[in-house]
């Protein structure tokens, strides 16, 4: 007796259309190498230090040994670590523009807030369709997580299986998969502004110190003191620590910002959700 081997199940229609919709309203973008961001950056950074700031105009008979003329000649006596610190300072800033982009992209074409308060409208009214095509016309992460437990709905809504409570828990689990699906791509690249956020203000600590040991050898230099040296550590340890500074700072900044709107979208998400959950509860 010959056994037929039972041929593959292709996917459901209905699963590879979810999968396709999802993908258009699902819109955040966003760099996935973050290493790449901060090796451009050091190279600019190393540019900007050795041919703007270490220029010979800037400083006095056109030799770097001698003193600056202006204050790019003044940072560029702040030593090796400046380059670091412009590095990190700059790493800061460009993945401050690219989670701008990425959130402004997540929350959607349309104003959030307005878009949840008019998800619970169409929900009160059960015309689960037009909340559908407004999740279609939103885009964005919270549409995306919306569209996805509307699906479920409809599909809960159809099924005679399970009892009520089971298509409850159905729809929550739901909310709290697509979101966990959404909600990585938002938060990426902060974990790296917030180390930033330390190292920065460590780094310029270190170039401070080092600066200020120089002035101290020069201090200690038997004689007069060499008002050069003594100068370079001066400016090695004040540049060194503004630029430290304003790393941190600027970092903490960005960090707080971003997370916030975060936090707001998955506030909108699980308003949406809760909505969505009781709505079910209530007509079924």
């Amino acid at each position: 007796m010959e056994t037929q081997n039972p041929k593959p199940m292709a996917p459901k229609p209905a699963m590879a259309a979810k999968i396709k919709k999802e993908e258009k309203i699902s819109n955040v973008r966003g760099i996935r190498n973050a290493f790449l961001v901060i090796l451009i950056c050091a190279a600019a950074a190393v540019c900007i230090f050795l041919f703007g700031m270490g220029y010979s105009g800037n400083f006095e008979g056109g030799d770097t040994a001698n003193h600056p003329l202006n204050l790019a000649g003044t940072v560029y006596k702040g030593g090796f670590i400046v380059p670091i610190l412009m590095t990190l300072l700059l790493t800061v800033i460009v993945l401050s523009i690219e989670r701008w982009i990425a959130i402004s992209s997540a929350s959607g074409k349309g104003n959030t807030t307005k878009f949840v308060a008019d998800i619970k409208a169409d929900l009160a009214a059960n015309k689960i369709d037009a909340a559908m095509d407004r999740c279609r016309k939103q885009k964005g992460s919270v549409a995306s997580v919306v569209y996805n437990t509307l699906v479920k709905y409809k599909e809960m809504d159809s099924n005679t299986v399970l009892s009520k409570e089971q298509k409850l828990t159905t729809l929550r689990n739901e909310v709290e998969e697509a979101t966990a699906l959404e909600m990585p791509s938002l938060s990426q690249n902060l974990p790296i502004v917030a180390t930033l956020t330390t190292l920065g203000t460590l780094v310029g600590l270190l170039g401070t110190v080092m600066g200020m040991i120089k002035s101290f050898q020069a201090l200690a230099a038997s004689g007069s003191p060499d008002s050069t040296e003594l100068s370079t550590g001066i400016s090695e340890a004040l540049v060194n620590t503004a630029f430290g500074i304003a790393t941190g700072a600027f970092a903490v900044i960005s960090y707080n910002f971003f997370t916030n709107k975060i936090d707001n979208l998955t506030y909108a998400i699980d308003e949406i959700g809760f909505s969505i959950v009781a709505t079910f509860a209530a007509t079924h």
